[in-house]
């Protein structure tokens, strides 16, 4: 009685844990609202300079942009700094609805080596990211197909390339003013204001003065008139070495009617959602009118069969019988390497817990990308406590095949998946770090993450293990002969190979829609935010990884194959392979990468995650395919 109190009272402290550490995870100071009244002091921080031809962020202060007098860096989550987030204050600052015209921030002495920084950036098309109020900064951008309405880009362009005053060789121009325009939405009842949109127009031009004060400059093209002077045809600000250049900004204010809860639909209508939308339903149909017919087709001859076998009277009559039945004996004969499957089946475990946990908090609104880094965040923490899961199902499964080395499995449980994505992931950030980019995570950031590994995943993995252990072992609902049956040889649609690789088809089918709209995000700087979808589509890949599993399961055993442990693993796994594929093909179609260096990163990361997809489409396949077999057999007369 009392040990089992004390296991209650564990299981609660473990699962308060989970819950504080998940909400600690969620936590992002700045997310909910402010209430400005005028006057209010506001100031622009500024985040990571970022291109999508080189996937490698850069610190704002990177290129010799005006700088505060102390640079402090805001309080960052770990997704941020894994995302490589880097948010610092700046001298942007202006005051809550007082309009500054043309304002002047710094100047700036650019030598050789700053003057190649921003040509090179230019050249790689980085865009500046600032932040106001926890809303990111967004360029007001004409729509190609001539609709009137509003679209957005992320952040602004540090400059351009272009010819000017009738040169015939394209010179860097840099964007050295910009005009800020803040929305507010004002409460009259207490004449308070929340920011509602921040925008950006970035301009070049050439600032001209005679003598610099630095306590009161004076620049003629900086003034009241300066749009004017814009609207004009002002000259461009050339980079160049050895030259000086003015940085200013001016700030406008406009009231609009968009709430605060829903300031963030400017940034996430970005993209087409029509073509979205209709893509994902469109998928989902075909995908479910697949799915129904399989299983109606299952269901019927498998119940035939069932019902045949069963109407058997003599023995004679069983043994003249060909299919599945016939491998009563064999068929839970347990697989070579089976200790390596259960490794495999308990880190799917782990993922799929960690997956399904993700996405219920996403659904629930707090994972939304105002919670910048929340998503990162969220997913190692749980990844970290879904260890206790790792380990309970792979010591389970190993001791239903009467494995007696349970310390071994469990290490290799604890220490192979995420040991193999560790040392590809300090491989890639070697690689990032020689680029010095901001992208690399930092020594103290690696070094929490191996504490989280070896402080909590690996200890709750014994755990898990330990519990497992305690369980009595999971009996087979028939006896396995001491010898083998024999295989007879099989048609060429049934060889492994093709078997396997048929079989990842349909899941990969389920999610390949999907998966365009999550690669645009990760690799094309767009906010991924139709989570209600993802977890639709999530929940078909199940059913159909499933079902795939079970229909050629049922072939190879009425061919009499009982070697099917292996071969249900692989067969829903290897949609993983059609995942990495068309990571090749994406690539070559829709980034436009050019740089080594860039190019590992990105099928470095895709290994990763087609990895993780394939351990976690390959243990849904077969516990389906483990629940499907144990049900058959136990649902036939065995003598």
């Amino acid at each position: 009685m009392g040990r089992r109190i004390r296991d209650r009272v564990a299981a609660a402290a473990f699962w308060f844990l989970l819950v504080a550490s998940s909400a600690q995870a969620f936590y992002l100071p700045g997310v909910a609202p402010r209430d400005f009244t005028r006057g209010d002091e506001l100031q622009v921080k500024v985040n990571k300079l970022s291109s999508t031809k080189t996937q490698l962020p850069y610190d704002y202060y990177y290129l010799k942009y005006c700088t505060p007098k102390k640079i402090k860096n805001v309080a960052e989550n770990l997704g941020e700094v894994l995302r490589g987030d880097r948010i610092e204050n700046s001298v942007y600052t202006f005051r809550m609805r007082e309009e500054k015209s043309c304002t002047v921030a710094c100047k700036a002495k650019i030598d050789a080596q700053a003057a190649k920084d921003f040509k090179e950036k230019i050249d790689d098309e980085y865009r500046v990211n600032m932040i106001l109020d926890n809303l990111p900064v967004a360029v007001l951008r004409q729509r190609r197909d001539g609709n009137p309405s509003p679209t957005y880009e992320h952040g602004f362009r540090v400059g351009f390339k272009g010819n000017y005053a009738g040169s015939k060789e394209e010179k860097h121009f840099i964007h050295n003013h910009l005009s800020f325009r803040v929305m507010y939405h004002e409460d009259r009842e207490t004449n308070s204001a929340r920011i509602v949109g921040f925008e950006v127009t970035p301009i070049s031009i050439n600032h001209e003065y005679k003598e610099w004060d630095e306590k009161n400059p004076n620049v003629a093209t900086c003034n009241q008139n300066t749009k004017n002077i814009i609207q004009g045809g002002a000259v461009p600000q050339e980079v160049e070495a050895g030259k000086d250049i003015v940085f200013t900004y001016d700030v406008t204010f406009k009231e609009s009617e968009i709430k605060w809860a829903s300031r963030w639909d400017t940034y996430l209508l970005m993209n087409d959602d029509q073509i979205h939308w209709f893509s994902i339903i469109n998928s989902l149909m075909i995908v479910l009118f697949l799915s129904g017919m399989v299983a109606m087709i299952m269901m019927r001859t498998l119940y035939r069969d069932i019902a045949n076998y069963n109407q058997l009277e003599t023995q004679d009559e069983a043994q003249e019988e060909t299919g599945w039945k016939l491998l009563h004996g064999d068929v839970f004969r347990a697989p070579p390497n089976y200790g390596l499957l259960c490794v495999y089946l308990g880190t799917g475990v782990q993922i799929f817990a960690m997956t399904l946990v993700t996405m219920i908090f996403a659904l629930l609104g707090f994972l939304s990308p105002s919670n910048r880094g929340g998503l990162m965040t969220a997913m190692v923490l749980l990844w970290v406590f879904m260890g206790l899961f790792a380990g309970y199902s792979s010591s389970r499964f190993y001791k239903m095949f009467k494995g007696t080395e349970w310390k071994r499995i469990t290490l290799k449980t604890a220490f192979m998946f995420p040991g193999i994505l560790f040392a590809v992931f300090f491989v890639l950030n070697a690689l990032i770090w020689g680029e010095k980019s901001s992208g690399a995570v930092p020594f103290g950031t690696m070094f929490a993450l191996v504490c989280l590994w070896f402080g909590i995943s690996v200890p709750l993995v014994f755990v898990g293990s330990y519990l497992g252990f305690k369980k009595p072992a999971i009996e087979d609902p028939v006896k396995t002969n001491k010898i083998p049956r024999q295989i007879p040889e099989q048609a060429w649609y049934m060889k492994p190979v093709f078997s396997i690789l048929i079989g990842g088809i349909l899941p990969f089918g389920a999610v390949f829609i999907e998966l365009f709209f999550i690669l645009t995000s990760i690799w094309l700087n767009q906010f991924y935010y139709i989570f209600g979808f993802l977890f639709i589509v999530f929940v078909i890949l199940i059913i159909t990884c499933a079902e795939i599993t079970i229909v050629l399961c049922y072939f190879q055993l009425c061919s009499e194959d009982y070697n099917w442990w292996w071969r249900a693993y692989l067969t829903s796994g290897s949609s993983a392979l059609y995942l990495f594929l068309y990571s090749v093909f994406y690539f070559f179609t829709k980034l436009e990468i050019t740089k080594f260096v860039s190019g590992i990163l990105y099928f470095g990361y895709m290994l990763i995650a087609s990895y993780a997809f394939f351990v976690l489409t390959g243990t849904i396949g077969f516990y389906a395919c483990f629940w499907f077999v144990r049900k058959i057999y136990s649902s036939v007369k065995i003598d």
